[in-house]
C-alpha cells in the first residue's frame, strides 16, 4: 500500500486541495495595492516612511503601550532588545520554544541556559527557572506561548528581586492579554512577530514595545545603524528597519483583525467539540477570561491511549491532504549547537522532552472553515479507530 492509499486506508483523501498550517491571512488586496501605489508615487520605500509611522502609531494604540518600534523581523527585534539592555554573561530561556529565541541571545554573544516549562500551560516554569539562574545570569527571556501569557507578575517580581532584566518573546501573542492587560507592556520590553505565518502579518516584520523612553530611543537608533538623526551617530547599530511594503501589508492586516480572530475562534471551537472525548488527544484550551488570537490549535497526542504517535498521526493526516506541524521538535537543548554544550542545560528538562514527543498543531486561519476543522477532527478520530491497520501500513518497507 502506497502513502497515497493510506488515505482512509484505500479511500479518497478527505480534501482535494491541501489544508495546511501557516497559510497567510490576506486582507483587502485593493487596499493593499492602494497603499503600495502611494509609496511608489512618493518614492519613499524605507527609512521610516509614512506607512511605517502610521503602523507604529496604530500598533501602539492597539497594544496600549508607550513605544512601538517596528523592525524587519522579530529575531532581529530580540537581538536589538538584548543589545540595547547592554547584557553580559548568560540569559535563561525556556527550552520549549522556537530556536530563534535562543539564537538571538547567542548571536549577540550571550550564553544561553535552558529551563523547563509547566506541563499544563507549556509556559516557563518558575521553579525550574530559579534552579537555572546563576551568578552569571543577566536576563530572563520567557515566551508567551500559543498566545497565552507567561506568569508576568511573578516573573517581574522574580527578576526585580534578583536584579535581572526581563524580555518577553511575544511572537505568538499579538492581540492577547495577561490578567486583562494587553501583552506588550510587560518587563523591560516585548518582541512581536509579523511573519507571513502569523495570524497578523506584514509579509515579514516585527515590533519591539516598551514603556521606557530611554530604551525606546536606543532601540530606534540601533535599528538605523546607531543613527539619531540630526544628533549624529550614537553607538554601533544595524539595519533592522521595516520597509513601506511591509507596513502596507501590516496596515491592511489590521483592518481584518476581528475577522481573523473570529474565524480562528470558530475553528478552535469546532476542533474542541469534535475531539473532546477522543482518548489520547488533549486539545490545548485557553483562559476564557483573557483575550487570545486563537491562532494555534495545539493537541497533545498520547500514543499509548490514542493508538498512534504524533509522528504517525502527521503521516495519516498528510495522506488526507492535511498539513500539520510538530512543535517544537526536538527541545532546544537537543538541537546543535546547544546539544553539544552541556552547560546550556543546568537543570533537568523532562516536560520539554515529553511535550516535544507529543505536540502537534492543526490548520486554522481564514483558509480553513469550521466545516474543514470538523472534517480534520474526524480524520483524527478515524485514524485512532484504525490505528492497528495504519501501523501495519506505516511499518511496511
Amino acid at each position: 500500500m502506497s502513502i497515497d492509499q493510506l488515505a482512509l486506508l484505500g479511500g479518497e483523501p478527505a480534501f482535494a486541495e491541501p489544508r495546511v498550517m501557516g497559510r497567510p491571512n490576506l486582507g483587502d488586496r485593493e487596499a493593499l495595492f492602494r497603499r503600495l501605489s502611494g509609496a511608489l508615487e512618493r518614492g519613499w520605500l524605507t527609512n521610516g516612511g509614512p506607512l511605517v509611522q502610521e503602523l507604529e502609531e496604530k500598533l501602539a494604540e492597539r497594544l496600549a503601550v508607550r513605544h512601538c518600534i517596528t523592525v524587519c523581523n522579530a529575531t532581529i527585534g530580540l537581538e536589538l532588545g538584548l543589545k540595547a539592555l547592554e547584557l553580559e554573561g548568560e540569559v535563561v530561556v525556556p527550552a520549549f520554544t522556537f530556536i530563534a529565541t535562543a539564537h538571538a541571545a547567542s548571536w549577540v554573544g550571550l550564553d544561553v541556559r535552558f529551563c523547563d516549562v509547566d506541563p499544563a500551560t507549556h509556559l516557563i516554569d518558575l521553579d525550574s527557572l530559579e534552579q537555572a539562574v546563576s551568578e552569571r545570569t543577566s536576563a530572563v527571556v520567557p515566551v508567551h506561548l500559543w498566545g497565552a501569557a507567561a506568569p508576568v507578575d511573578a516573573l517581574e517580581s522574580f527578576c526585580e528581586e534578583r536584579g535581572l532584566r526581563l524580555i518577553f518573546d511575544a511572537a505568538h501573542a499579538f492581540a492577547c492579554t495577561a490578567q486583562g492587560r494587553t501583552i506588550g507592556r510587560f518587563g523591560d520590553l516585548e518582541v512581536f512577530s509579523f511573519h507571513a505565518t502569523k495570524f497578523f502579518n506584514a509579509f515579514e516584520g516585527g515590533a519591539v514595545t516598551t514603556e521606557d523612553d530611554d530604551l525606546a530611543d536606543r532601540l530606534r537608533a540601533m535599528r538605523n545603524f546607531g543613527g539619531r538623526g540630526a544628533a549624529g551617530w550614537g553607538f554601533p547599530g544595524t539595519n533592522a528597519k521595516m520597509s513601506e511594503a511591509s507596513a502596507a501589508m501590516g496596515l491592511t492586516s489590521l483592518e481584518i483583525l476581528p475577522e481573523i480572530v473570529a474565524r480562528n475562534r470558530e475553528n478552535h471551537d469546532a476542533y474542541r467539540e469534535e475531539l473532546a472525548s477522543v482518548p489520547g488527544i488533549a486539545l490545548r484550551t485557553y483562559d476564557p477570561g483573557e483575550e487570545n488570537n486563537h491562532q494555534y490549535v495545539v493537541v497533545e497526542v498520547d500514543g499509548a491511549d490514542f493508538g498512534l504517535t504524533a509522528d504517525e498521526l502527521v503521516e495519516v493526516l498528510a495522506a488526507e491532504n492535511v498539513g500539520t506541524r510538530r512543535y517544537f521538535v526536538p527541545g532546544l537543548h537537543q538541537v546543535p549547537p546547544y546539544r553539544d554544550d552541556p552547560s546550556t542545560r543546568p537543570v533537568p528538562l523532562p516536560v520539554t522532552e515529553q511535550l516535544s514527543e507529543r505536540c502537534l498543531l492543526l490548520p486554522s486561519g481564514l483558509a480553513v472553515t469550521p466545516t474543514d476543522a470538523r472534517s480534520i477532527a474526524r480524520c483524527i478520530i478515524e485514524a485512532s479507530a484504525r490505528a492497528e491497520a495504519v501501523q501495519v501500513h506505516l511499518r511496511q518497507p
